[in-house]
């Protein structure tokens, strides 16, 4: 079910929150923005005869919100994009993670996504003792200029200092190493980057208590 707001929310835009998403829809008589909040905890069953009746929002869906809302949706019910025993070691840190997500929150406007690359190792249960190569990128929107550039350099080398002290730095790490945390532009990010590596950047499913969902963004949904 959606539900009419005044307007949107950055927190809950480009599909950044897994419970909750915010759309502006354009109508068609007025062109003005009709601002919509969807939760998936709202979620109704409407039979077919009576939908026609109960969907009259005059206002079309932009081709770029209709692809976060794709995102959306695969992120909840996507299936797991990394091994199990990579997500037990990184997840079973939760003092790490409320560190990472504090680190993560001012930049959260500016970010396209997270993206993890595992190398070899990206489809492996690796045994206890030896740790994942992990490089990070995190890939910002290049339309926000000098601001989200220097603002993601900056939470880039604040996540590689906070990875090598709780996991150690490479020469001694046991769980996860943490070979490179780069800032990327969108228009740097290429197709042969992403079908290297598996996005992780909707943190907010951690303290998703109710739900295991897994923070997978399916790569046709991906928007540039």
């Amino acid at each position: 079910m959606g539900t009419k707001i005044p307007t949107v929310d950055s927190n809950y835009t480009a599909a950044r929150n897994v419970r909750c998403l915010h759309l502006s829809y354009r109508n068609e008589a007025s062109s003005e923005s009709v601002c919509i909040e969807l939760q998936h905890s709202g979620r109704k069953s409407v039979a077919k005869w009576d939908f026609a009746n109960i969907a009259k929002l005059e206002a079309n869906l932009p081709s770029d919100e209709k692809r976060t809302l794709k995102q959306w949706l695969a992120a909840r019910y996507g299936r797991p994009a990394f091994p199990n025993e990579f997500e037990n070691r990184l997840q079973n840190n939760k003092k790490f993670h409320e560190k990472l997500i504090k680190l993560l929150k001012p930049i959260n406007k500016h970010l396209i996504g997270i993206f993890f690359d595992l190398g070899e190792e990206r489809l492996t249960e690796l045994p206890a003792g030896t740790p994942y190569c992990l490089r990070m990128s995190l890939t910002y929107k290049s339309i926000d200029g000098p601001i989200a550039r220097e603002a993601t350099k900056d939470c880039a080398i604040s996540i590689t200092n906070l990875f090598h002290s709780a996991y150690g730095t490479p020469n001694v790490a046991t769980n996860l190493v943490l070979e490179s945390c780069e800032a990327v532009a969108d228009t740097l990010f290429s197709l042969a980057d992403l079908q290297r590596v598996d996005q992780w950047w909707r943190y907010d499913y951690i303290s998703l208590q109710e739900s295991p969902a897994p923070p997978l963004l399916a790569l046709g949904a991906i928007s540039a």
